[in-house]
């Protein structure tokens, strides 16, 4: 059941309904959004909180499973919620979105990078905050695309939604859809056995292939690579997860993690490296109060509070109407440069950063042991971003309208 984690300092509260996973195989993602979305909270209400109102927060654990996370919208929703956000697992983010649209609620998506979140499963009550697996594809293509050349890729890639769109995107734009020339398996979701992931990279091993494209996500990508290490196949193979957090860094560990590829929508370092004083401030706010560095999940889940009661104040009003016609088009900038909420869409089209992980002695010497990420690229959002042409093909490729209903 539902629980309220910040009760609000008095008057009648808004209630903002975070779906999360608080267990599972993605807790630690989840715990990044529940913490981003509480110091979002303390400040809001530290201020004039939303309207005048004080700020609630009631969370329930969604497990990273679709069926759980309906459950919950319904929950949340006869608490009164004004609007629903969550994620880690894009499956949870899409039935929960459709979920919360029976209901006539916003549903803000965390993290959730398959492209049909907003591309074929789209619809007028779900918006986005993070980028898509098109958007970070685009970017590290974009950035490995000339050292990818003559080199054989496979993919490892999790069974359900996110990783088939991801996959897709990723050999459409490194050019490498032969699947003879560049195979792949695809491992068991959810809670893949340490088995069926050794089978899957014995595959990889004996493909002969220079690159493994290893698309995993959560406790699932420190499994797989831990088993890649023990397999000697760090040595031999240049290794890509297209989607990377601080939590799964972490997980990992800084000697496994060494020289892994990736993308970010956001990391710690970025407010740093080009200078964004918001960001700055937050991450040295969520370190004084946490302990720890944010990850983007949890940056995710505090701007996307911050861009509900933003929303709410140019609209006047929680209602929910009211606040799409308020977000369609926004742009702003916050813990980064620019961003913007697509109207067509609910994209929020954004800057994406490729990473690489630093040296195990680097990240041991930094501060809390939490240096992970050397920014290689940094590539604008529309740059990366699906066009109207794309998205209407996507829309039509799945029966779908062109236009969100």
């Amino acid at each position: 059941m539902p629980q309220a984690i910040q009760a609000a300092p008095a008057g009648e509260s808004i209630k903002l309904g975070l779906n999360y996973p608080s267990s599972g195989r993605y807790k630690e993602q989840g715990l990044a959004q529940a913490r981003g979305a509480l110091l979002a909270i303390e400040e809001i209400n530290a201020g004039k909180g939303i309207l005048g109102r004080p700020v609630e927060l009631l969370t329930a654990n969604s497990a990273s499973k679709p069926d759980k996370a309906v459950e919950n919208v319904d929950a949340l929703a006869a608490q009164n919620v004004a609007m629903l956000f969550g994620g880690s697992s894009s499956a949870v983010a899409i039935a929960a979105g459709k979920q919360a649209a029976k209901h006539d609620l916003l549903y803000f998506g965390t993290l959730t990078y398959a492209n049909e979140t907003t591309g074929a499963e789209g619809h007028k009550h779900m918006f986005r905050e993070t980028y898509n697996a098109h958007m970070a594809a685009k970017a590290l293509a974009s950035y490995l695309n000339d050292s990818l050349q003559g080199k054989k890729l496979f993919y490892l890639t999790a069974d359900y939604s996110w990783g088939w769109s991801t996959e897709e995107s990723l050999r459409t734009f490194t050019k490498t859809t032969d699947t003879s020339a560049h195979p792949g398996v695809r491992v068991t979701y959810p809670r893949p056995r340490d088995s069926d992931m050794r089978t899957a990279l014995e595959a990889a091993r004996d493909s002969g292939a220079d690159v493994l494209m290893l698309v995993q996500f959560g406790d699932d990508m420190a499994l797989a690579l831990h088993a890649a290490q023990q397999m000697g196949l760090k040595d031999k193979m240049t290794i890509i997860v297209p989607n990377l957090t601080l939590g799964m860094a972490k997980s990992a560990g800084s000697g496994i993690m060494e020289g892994v590829i990736g993308a970010v929508p956001w990391c710690w370092q970025v407010p740093y490296r080009y200078d964004f004083p918001r960001g700055k401030a937050f991450v040295e706010a969520f370190v004084k109060k946490y302990g720890a560095y944010p990850s983007s999940s949890a940056a995710s889940a505090y701007n996307i509070v911050y861009q509900f009661k933003d929303a709410a104040e140019r609209a006047g009003s929680v209602n929910t109407g009211k606040l799409i016609k308020a977000l369609e088009g926004h742009r702003y900038s916050s813990l980064k440069d620019e961003q913007e909420w697509r109207a067509f869409d609910h994209q929020n089209v954004q800057s994406v950063y490729v990473v690489r992980s630093r040296p195990r002695n680097e990240i041991l010497q930094s501060h809390l042991h939490e240096d992970f990420f050397e920014i290689l690229a940094h590539l604008p959002g529309n740059e990366v971003a699906q066009s109207l042409s794309e998205w209407h093909a996507e829309r039509r490729a799945a029966g779908r309208a062109l236009a969100l209903e």
